[in-house]
């Protein structure tokens, strides 16, 4: 019992010595935390007083602190042409692409003009199908026309006798109105026939299938005993691709529809084969697309034999012109609590001094940002270096 009681007595002993322990190390922590904060504030409160005192020492005395001239790049500001490209992704389309249909129901083909790759000429005959009902009904037509003419010439001399009948007194009015109408009646049934005759010779002429454009056989998946109806399960039967009207297709955000017109300059990109094109906007939709908020743009290319249609095309449309602007590298911007500034170089009692000059932005091309105000053409601004300088720091350029 003993024992027991001395076990018990040493282990509350041990469990208590450890939570302080563990309490005293986290307190230590939190100390050493709190320590480091207070450092970490005190050493941005020095940098900046005596970033500030430095400043305020250089202009009493320029010559106070030579060993703080700071090595830089520098480059003048000129004024220069400033565009904006919105970028986008698009396409290679063709003006003159053709999926052939026959004009009529289609039907068994009898014949094949045509093999892919093949160049076609507008008007060419590329298949012929089966015609031989046709020719039937355009026979039967032609009979039956032909049967018409001969009744036609019958009932004109029937109707000219009984003129001359009637002119010498012979005969009743009413057998001469009967002749002239039977005569008028058939000249009907005439022009009747006639129409008849042309639609059979038409319906027989959709027998042949002829290309609408001139191009390459781009697909022809049709053979003789097949039937043809234009399109089937695996796609068009017969495609037509004429590559010397091209153009590349995009979509713009409805956003920018007060910036994008006609004849907006639009650089395409074609990375596939590296080749680049500057053209303008040839057509804009009129409406905005509902899935997607944007409207459709057409550029019209040129013809180059290296160019597909479908191809991918990076495209850029300028939607936003500034002449004669300031525009600085991107990097060379700063920001403060005061807002954003660049460092320049001026020259002040012959000595190349840092000054800080606010500056509003405008558009970026790339690395390229516009400059609103703050900036005048003629100001040196800082390049290289300009992150470690301060206002009033004394400057020397590289060589």
């Amino acid at each position: 019992m003993k024992q027991y009681f001395i076990r018990t007595i040493l282990s509350v002993l041990i469990f208590t010595s450890c939570s302080d322990s563990k309490k005293d190390g986290n307190a230590a922590i939190n100390d050493k935390k709190i320590q480091l904060e207070k450092l970490k504030s005190d050493k941005e409160k020095n940098d900046q007083e005596i970033a500030k005192l430095q400043a305020e020492l250089l202009k009493l005395d320029p010559n106070s602190n030579p060993s703080k001239v700071k090595l830089v790049t520098t480059v003048p500001i000129i004024k220069q042409d400033f565009n904006h490209y919105i970028e986008l992704q698009g396409k290679v389309d063709a003006d003159d692409i053709s999926y052939v249909s026959p004009r009529g129901m289609g039907g068994q083909v009898k014949a094949v003009f045509v093999k892919q790759g093949d160049l076609v000429k507008k008007g060419q005959l590329l298949l012929k199908l089966d015609d031989a009902i046709m020719q039937q009904q355009v026979m039967a037509a032609r009979q039956q026309l032909e049967g018409i003419k001969i009744q036609l010439g019958y009932a004109k001399n029937i109707a000219q006798r009984q003129k001359n009948l009637w002119d010498q007194g012979i005969g009743t009015e009413v057998q001469l109105i009967t002749a002239q109408n039977n005569v008028s009646g058939l000249a009907d049934q005439l022009k009747s026939g006639n129409e008849s005759v042309k639609l059979a010779q038409e319906q027989l002429s959709t027998a042949n299938v002829y290309s609408n454009v001139s191009g390459v056989a781009d697909i022809v998946n049709i053979r003789v005993g097949e039937t043809f109806s234009g399109m089937s399960a695996a796609g068009p039967q017969i495609k037509i691709v004429n590559t010397s009207r091209l153009k590349v297709i995009c979509n713009i955000p409805e956003n920018y529809l007060g910036s994008v017109k006609k004849g907006s300059p639009v650089v395409v990109l074609l990375p596939d084969n590296q080749k680049e094109f500057t053209t303008s906007i040839s057509f804009i939709g009129a409406s905005i697309d509902a899935s997607n908020r944007g409207f459709v743009i057409e550029a019209k290319l040129p013809a180059d034999p290296a160019v597909k249609p479908n191809q991918i095309a990076l495209v850029k449309v300028k939607d936003y012109s500034a002449p004669a602007a300031i525009a600085i590298p991107l990097n060379t911007l700063q920001n403060d609590d005061k807002g954003k500034f660049v460092m320049v170089a001026v020259t002040e009692n012959g000595k190349l001094i840092a000054r800080k000059r606010p500056v509003n932005i405008g558009m970026l091309n790339g690395e390229l940002l516009e400059i609103k105000t703050g900036l005048k053409e003629g100001d040196v601004l800082v390049t290289e270096g300009f992150a470690s300088i301060y206002e009033g720091q004394q400057l020397t350029l590289a060589k």
